[in-house]
């Protein structure tokens, strides 16, 4: 057992790990951070996406002692501290960008670090970008209008799949 300290979501945190810990694992269990879903233990899926020094990283992919000193950003930290949505978060309830909800957090996740990189992506870069994410629910038509309205950019013209 080892100790790592991290900061997630702005504030210190810190506990006691096996080396093999997945961050996705002390998220949830040591943290009780729920909101970063595990949806296939492979890498496929994206369900747990969250940031890390700013780069969007599926939790499921990092043991959590190789963030040591990082700042980790979770679904749970993308809302202000009075519940208010940030721009994606909002713009994916606005749209219907959600269904069952289960890919949601990655999702919203993923679409917040491609903005942060391109804040005026075309369709076709949103949906190359959101390759690593898997909806099983909403087609993704939904989600891209969400992040491209959350862009600011008109959704009248998305094609549909």
């Amino acid at each position: 057992m080892s100790q790592v300290s991290m900061t997630v979501n702005g504030k210190p945190a810190s506990g006691e790990i096996e080396g093999r810990t997945l961050l996705v694992e002390f998220l949830r269990e040591n943290l009780h951070l729920t909101g970063t879903h595990v949806g296939c233990d492979t890498s496929q899926c994206g369900a747990c996406v969250v940031h890390v020094d700013g780069k969007d990283v599926k939790a499921c992919t990092i043991f959590a002692a190789e963030c040591e000193g990082a700042n980790v950003t979770t679904i749970e930290g993308m809302a202000a501290a009075d519940g208010t949505l940030n721009k994606v978060q909002q713009a994916f309830q606005d749209h219907h960008g959600l269904q069952c909800g289960f890919c949601t957090p990655g999702m919203v996740m993923t679409a917040a670090a491609l903005l942060e990189k391109n804040p005026s992506p075309s369709e076709e870069e949103i949906r190359s970008y959101l390759q690593g994410n898997i909806c099983r629910c909403t087609g993704y038509h939904n989600i891209v209008k969400a992040i491209m309205a959350a862009a600011g950019q008109d959704t009248s013209k998305i094609a549909a799949e």
